[in-house]
Order: C-alpha cells, then structure tokens, then sequence
C-alpha cells in the first residue's frame, strides 16, 4: 500500500521526538503516579502522549487516535473506526522506573482491526524496529542504516524463548517444562515481540494480561518480517474488536520448527 511508505517516515519522526522527550526526563529524578488500576504513571508517559497525539491529528486529521493514556473513549465511539492510530507512548513504564533502558514507544495503524503498520523505538538503546504491510520490517540502531529483518529459519541448538522481565507465573513455567531445553532471553516491553521479528528469538510466550496498545506496533513489525501473534487458538490478534481492550493470551511466533500452540495444553 503505497500510502503506508509514504506515511511512515513520519510516524518514525514522531517516535524518535517522543523518544526524547522521554530520555530528557529520564535523566533526572521524576516523581511516579499510580492509576486506577495501581499501574504506575510518570510525566515522562504523558510528554510522550501529548506530543504523540498532537503530532498524529496534524499528520492525519482524519484517522482518531487511541493512546494509553487516552483510554477513556467509549466503545460506541470506538465501534465507528475503521482506520486509526494505536499507541503506547512508553511501553514498558516499570523498566523505565527501574532504569534499565527497555522501555519504548509504540505507534501502530490498525485498518480494519488489522495493524499494518507499526514502529516501535526504544530510546535509551536507540534501537528502532519499524514495518508495514508488503514494505517489509527493519531494524536501525543508533544513526546506522536500517537493515531488513525476518523471521529465524529453523536452526541448530535450543530453542530461544524470550520471555518479560516483569511478569512470569505458573503458565509460563509449564510451557518452558514441555519445551524442553531452551534458552532464555529475558527482555522488557515490546521489545520481546521485535526480537521474534528479527530472529534473535524464536517464540515469545505472553501467558498473562497485556493491552491492545502494548502489541499492536511491534505485531505490525512482526507480520511484515514473516511471523506471526496469535491466540491460544492459533487465530491472529485482532484490534478494537471487542468492548474491552485488553488481550487474551498469545504466542509471538518466529519460524515452523515447532508446533508451538501443542505445547500450550
């Protein structure tokens, strides 16, 4: 879709700006707020936002945007999109309190409850993972060039399971049982998703509750390099389907060495 090539250099702009409107608090001491649901809140999430969204309604008026921090639109108003912004403006908020650089901002389109295109950037690794549909993903880090990426082929070795930093339990456990020997690439926020996406993993397990804004970019990327996110029922994830936002269970997956949604039982 030639409007995607043409829309995403500056969907990658604003990511990067947003990116350093994040590190510029980042650097210095910050207060945190908690929401409603105990999440923590900083006022680096909510530079990110504004700048977000103010950025996107003047780059596309026409097309809504749903931000995190912008929840509150009601699903009847929801239900009447067809085409519209998606964001995280800091994905991986608890990464960003512990300072440990894996944190990121998503921006994803969803047309038709599908996200076609996506960029996630991380800014305190200036790393950036960003696709769209029939364009292809790539990965760029720092000033270099952005490199095309895929999927992992099947290859030698234990499987390359990548895994959060903040949320295991029970599930998680039983799955990396009946895998069998694997390897364990811990990571935080979307970041785990762009890691299937450029074969440095190999299946990500996400067993526990995310929301729609926390996937849809780097799904984006992920399908546009090859792969694939789906339920536990091997059904891809869809966008602004349903009244509530939040995800069910998934699988971000690389390559076909494995039948992964068996070892789901």
């Amino acid at each position: 879709m030639q409007l995607l090539q043409e829309i995403l250099p500056g969907i990658r702009t604003i990511a990067r700006q947003a990116g350093d409107r994040i590190m510029s608090i980042y650097e210095r001491e910050f207060d945190v707020e908690h929401k409603e649901d105990n999440s923590p809140l900083t006022e680096a999430d909510l530079a990110a936002h504004r700048h977000i969204v103010d950025s996107l309604r003047q780059l596309t008026p026409d097309w809504p945007v749903l931000s995190e921090e912008s929840a509150a639109i009601t699903p009847a108003e929801r239900r009447q999109w067809q085409r519209f912004w998606l964001v995280d403006p800091l994905d991986g908020t608890k990464e960003f309190i512990k300072r440990n650089g894996e944190f990121t901002v998503n921006i994803a389109l969803i047309d038709h409850h599908e996200p076609v295109l996506g960029v996630v950037f991380a800014p305190a690794k200036q790393i950036e993972f960003f696709g769209a549909c029939d364009h292809g993903a790539f990965r760029r880090d720092g000033n270099g060039v952005a490199r095309g990426i895929r999927v992992a082929a099947a290859h030698d070795g234990p499987v390359r399971i990548v895994g959060s930093r903040s949320h295991r339990g029970d599930s998680l456990e039983r799955f990396l049982a009946r895998v069998g020997e694997h390897e364990m690439v811990p990571m935080g926020s979307s970041l785990k998703i762009c890691l299937v996406a450029d074969g440095s993993a190999d299946v990500y397990p996400r067993l526990g509750p995310t929301s729609e804004w926390d996937t849809a970019a780097a799904h984006a990327v992920l399908v546009a390099a090859g792969g694939q996110l789906t339920n536990v029922a091997g059904e891809s994830l869809r966008y602004n389907a349903r009244d509530e936002l939040l995800n069910p269970h998934f699988l971000a997956i690389g390559g076909d060495q494995r039948d992964w949604l068996t070892l789901l039982s």
